[in-house]
């Protein structure tokens, strides 16, 4: 017969574990009911096309080419995306067998990840700090926080929610190896290390993180002598060596990534230059920061500003500096601040800006990782603050309470402006100035519903911001040629080539137009330069063979519209089989 001592034992390791469940549970369901809307949002046709709506090999689905397409650094996924991240490429490939071209199965699938990321980071923090509400506490922030929302509802950006899942289940898998060190734990922590680098290479600074969590909450630095400088080393080298696979790891993920930068990317020195990155990288530490506490005028774009004000970079500097002092003077008796402090500094590093991949001064998906730093800083450092005040329990219940309300709501509007391209670019170009880039994306975005006026004015102004955007000429070549107006169109490809000389699209759609004029000789020129710039554009061969073959130069163009078919277009060498021609 139990004993009653055995009795609330048994009620008491139920309760310890039911807990947890509960509170996994209401992660989940807070989590999804904030992001809901995701269900309803579309396609963005800012770099959705290059990654799903328009790229062949997510179409082809799972299979050797596209797997192989997948892993190579000169294909033309790497090309497309100037990333090497085979584990999302693979992932999308996946959900195009299941969903099609439904955006909804994606959208669902970003958020089933950001919903697993939540519940890891609770169970791991709440293992590694036996903390069970600062944990869930840290774990509700990052599931609810309005400048997440872009890594959520943006589908291209799989590649940080799907990181992230691989990052956290590296961190999982670390607390298990601290806790019973040996090969086969410590084989899971370097697996998952590398499925993250392969879904976004921003995971090279989680070694860092690790030897962070071993100064805390794992007090794996903790002395058991007096001090000396000596044994401290023989503390910490150990630590060091035990992580020097990772760190080969994040240095060959860096390799990679810089070759498969060269194809476009990574911005050179002459864009911005590295005093204008510098600055702005300080900056951008404060801000976002501001961003976390004050989560406003949010945007998908953020663009360079115009003018660094000498000010804003020194007091950034300085400010940053302050709170470094700050945290270190109290390391003793918060170590939790130095972790969380360092860990949103040092995850941050890769994507500040001094090497810029991108012409944007910072964006909101780069803090999905780096805001946990900050969560972890307010979860433990604002009851240790309030320790000595009256109801502090109530206090505290009743602020975490509110902030994770105000913030859900905050978020569930964010994520209502991701509905379509329009309400995107719309909300973005409310809160942000001079964004040539929104103004050229919302006018491709215009042509494709049809209102061409609409999208000549947005990408004039486009050009109007930055008369060096070859894009924007381009785009809006293209609403004059569907307006009929090919002239003006010519006149635009022709600025745009001016600018890029290797812009092959340009030339194949001057062609067309040249040929919707009748002057032949021009398009069979200007599809010849496509062709001298990309040997392997299938259409402009195909574009060369319909002209070839219209004049009546039958050789010409059946041995263009044979190599178009071997690229992959086989409709004109079709057509004229079917009619007795290209035998």
């Amino acid at each position: 017969m139990p004993t009653s001592q055995g009795t609330l034992s048994s009620e008491a390791t139920q309760h310890k574990i039911l807990i947890p469940v509960l509170i996994c549970l209401a992660l989940a369901i807070l989590t999804v009911i904030t992001f809901w809307s995701l269900k309803d949002c579309g396609f963005i046709n800012y770099d959705d096309n290059l990654y799903v709506y328009e790229n062949a090999y997510v179409q082809s689905g799972l299979n050797a080419n596209s797997i192989g397409q997948a892993f190579s650094f000169s294909s033309e996924l790497a090309e497309k995306s100037c990333h090497w991240h085979p584990v999302t490429w693979l992932s999308l490939m996946l959900d195009y067998q299941i969903f099609g071209l439904n955006p909804q199965g994606y959208h669902l699938m970003n958020l089933l990840f950001h919903v697993m990321n939540t519940i890891l980071l609770f169970l791991i923090f709440h293992r590694m700090t036996k903390k069970l509400w600062p944990s869930a506490f840290v774990a509700a922030l990052f599931a609810i926080h309005p400048l997440h929302v872009e890594s959520v509802a943006w589908i291209t950006e799989r590649k940080d929610v799907l990181s992230t899942f691989f990052w956290m289940l590296t961190m999982g898998a670390y607390s298990y190896y601290v806790e019973h060190p040996g090969f086969r734990r410590y084989f899971f922590v370097l697996l998952f290390f590398v499925l993250g680098l392969m879904a976004k290479p921003m995971v090279v600074t989680l070694p860092f993180v690790l030897l962070l969590l071993d100064y805390w909450p794992l007090q794996r630095f903790v002395e058991t002598k007096p001090a000396d400088p000596e044994y401290k080393w023989s503390l910490i080298f150990p630590l060091l060596w035990e992580k020097v696979p990772l760190f080969i790891l994040a240095i060959l993920s860096s390799i990679a990534t810089y070759v498969a930068s060269q194809s476009g990317g990574l911005k050179s020195i002459e864009a911005f230059s590295l005093s204008v990155r510098i600055g702005n990288a300080f900056i951008s530490y404060i801000t976002y920061i501001g961003k976390m506490i004050w989560p406003s005028n949010l945007a998908v774009f953020y663009p360079y500003p115009r003018l660094l004000m000498p000010w804003q970079v020194l007091g950034s500097v300085l400010l940053l500096i302050a709170i470094t002092l700050a945290v270190f003077k109290m390391v003793k008796r918060s170590p939790y601040l130095a972790t969380g402090w360092l860990w949103y500094i040092g995850t941050l590093v890769p994507v500040i800006g001094i090497l810029q991949a991108g012409g944007q001064a910072m964006a909101d998906r780069y803090t999905y990782i780096p805001l946990i730093g900050l969560f972890i800083m307010v979860a433990w450092g604002v009851p240790d603050l309030l320790k000595k005040w009256n109801y502090r329990k109530e206090i505290l219940l009743a602020s975490s309470a509110l902030s994770i309300l105000c913030l859900s709501v905050i978020t569930w509007t964010q994520v209502g402006y991701w509905q379509n391209n329009i309400t995107l670019y719309d909300h973005t170009l409310k809160v942000t100035d001079y964004n040539e880039l929104i103004y050229n994306n919302r006018g491709i975005a215009y042509s494709a519903l049809g209102n061409y006026r609409q999208a000549i004015d947005d990408c004039s102004r486009a050009i109007e911001i930055d008369p060096g955007f070859a894009e924007a000429y381009y785009n809006r070549g293209n609403a004059y040629v569907a307006l009929g107006n090919h002239r003006q169109a010519i006149d635009d490809y022709g600025r745009a080539i001016e600018i890029k000389p290797g812009y092959v699209a340009a030339y194949c759609n001057r062609g067309h137009a040249y040929a919707d004029l009748g002057n032949y000789r021009q398009a069979i020129e200007d599809y010849s330069r496509a062709i001298e710039i990309k040997p392997g554009y299938a259409d402009a061969y195909n574009n060369r063979a319909f002209i070839y073959l219209k004049q009546g130069d039958n050789i010409s163009g059946c041995r263009d519209a044979l190599k178009a078919c071997e690229l992959g277009n086989c409709k004109l060498l079709e057509m004229a089989k079917s009619k007795g021609g290209c035998r």
